[in-house]
């Protein structure tokens, strides 16, 4: 039970509230009790002025009676010391005599009014008194019973800001662990894969900043898992496909007398076809991931982005001559840029290989480059079978097919452009989607000419696959 935050603190600001009365007690004693034993010195010395007065009014014959009374009605026990050292004390049934020291007397028997000093142990004072034409030392001391009373006061002062306080802790102790006990369910629930977090965040503290964030986090999470899911079933769906055409044709490779050999090599070509598209699923989920990572290398350094793109298109002329495609090319002459080559070669083979994929035969693609001095652009243009305005966004990210059944002629794995993208967010720049359904689709790329090292503390994949949503 000790253990719980709750009882921690509760405990710990009763400790604190405690340690501060007790301190504060004897830190305002030890300031203020010469304060103290000054004033009520001047109260006795008036209490003893007055019964001297009363005596010499009143001249009793019994002094003892007197005396005694005067103890009654001031509660300040008196000792009386003769010249001859007689000494007698009148005080009320539980006062203690104090102790008073034989210089103490001899300095009131010679007409002086003592006090006492932090030597003495008690607080009293001395005055002469002329009793039946003797001078005596008569000696007030502090009462016991006005010194309980103060003390008695104190106490239940003390005890009773020692409650008050420890309900205020406790109501106010109960107000700061709350939440905290709230946050703990909440993580438990986490844990468990429960991302529907529903906290009230009506704190303007640092607790309701933390709740906050919480909440906040647990959306991302919750944001996060429906990714996993969605790539986990994805990439099965990827994978499943074209397992199923290797394993049933090599099933049926195994049977000799049902096929001829012309199916054979069909067969055959299916099943490298399909393991040439795990391969390339493959590669680019290892490329993904390596470019999600901190440790991609990043190999910046100047080359001439016009010669790149022409060596692309020479590269890819074998399918789009095969589709009859006309490329239109407007590059002008050495445009340089600082990046990695590498990279960027990827993003326009992935680029070119779309627009030709996706371009009827007879069609045309356009290539165009344009420089300044701050940055430079990339379009390529096709007029193939377009994209809607709203999936714009969603061409970048990861398995995003235009075909949804998955079934039609063109087999992609729906990584290219979000490779593309990740690419370009790499080095700093941008990419835009235009066109509309049966009209083509337009994509446009600026990056700048020389970019920064790429930050990668401050990269969130996730944040990236989001975007598209």
């Amino acid at each position: 039970m000790i253990k719980t935050l709750y009882v921690r603190v509760i405990l710990t600001f009763l400790g604190i509230i405690i340690f501060s009365l007790i301190c504060s007690f004897f830190i305002g004693l030890y300031v203020f009790q010469q304060q103290i034993s000054y004033k009520g010195q001047n109260e006795m010395i008036a209490v003893g002025k007055e019964i001297i007065h009363r005596y010499d009014e009143a001249k009793p014959k019994d002094t003892d009676e007197f005396l005694n009374s005067m103890v009654k009605v001031s509660a300040h026990p008196i000792h009386l010391y003769k010249q001859s050292g007689e000494h007698t004390f009148y005080g009320l049934m539980d006062s203690p005599a104090v102790t008073i020291t034989s210089e103490a007397v001899r300095q009131v028997l010679q007409g002086k009014i003592y006090r006492s000093s932090t030597e003495d142990k008690d607080t009293f004072i001395g005055m002469p008194f002329m009793l039946k034409g003797e001078w005596c030392a008569m000696f007030l001391q502090y009462s016991a019973e006005n010194e309980n009373i103060v003390n008695r006061m104190m106490l239940f002062v003390l005890l009773l800001v020692l409650l008050l306080g420890s309900v205020c802790i406790l109501i106010a102790a109960r107000y700061l662990v709350e939440p905290i006990k709230a946050l703990t369910n909440a993580t438990k629930r986490l844990a468990k894969g429960d991302f529907e977090v529903d906290l009230k965040v009506n704190r303007v503290d640092e607790i309701g900043d933390l709740t906050q964030s919480y909440v906040e986090m647990a959306g991302e999470l919750k944001q996060l898992e429906q990714m996993r899911q969605d790539f986990v079933s994805n990439v099965s769906h990827e994978i499943q496909t074209p397992l199923t055409s290797i394993s049933g044709f090599a099933k049926a490779l195994q049977n000799n007398d049902l096929i001829v050999e012309e199916e054979r090599k069909d067969y055959l070509d299916i099943i490298i076809a399909e393991s040439e598209r795990l391969s390339r699923l493959s590669d680019n989920l290892l490329k993904l991931a390596s470019l999600d990572s901190e440790h991609h290398p990043f190999k910046a350094g100047s080359f001439h982005l016009d010669e790149q793109i022409r060596t692309i298109v020479v590269t890819f002329e074998p399918q789009w001559s095969a589709k009859s495609i006309v490329i239109d090319l407007e590059l002008p002459e050495a445009v340089n840029i600082k990046g990695d080559e590498d990279q960027l070669k990827q993003v326009w083979m992935n680029l070119l290989s779309n627009s030709i994929k996706f371009t009827p035969e007879g069609g045309k693609i356009r290539i165009s480059l344009d420089s300044s001095a701050a940055e430079v652009s990339v379009t390529i243009s096709d007029n193939g079978i377009g994209i809607p305005p709203e999936e714009f966004n969603a061409v970048f990210q990861r398995f995003y097919k235009i075909d949804k059944s998955r079934n039609g002629t063109n087999n992609g794995n729906g990584l290219g452009l979000a490779i593309v993208k990740k690419i370009v967010s790499l080095h700093q720049g941008s990419i835009e989607v235009d066109g509309a359904v049966g009209e083509g689709t337009t994509i446009i790329v600026r990056l700048p000419v020389s970019p920064s090292a790429p930050s990668r503390k401050n990269h969130n994949p996730s944040e990236e696959r989001a975007q598209g949503n």
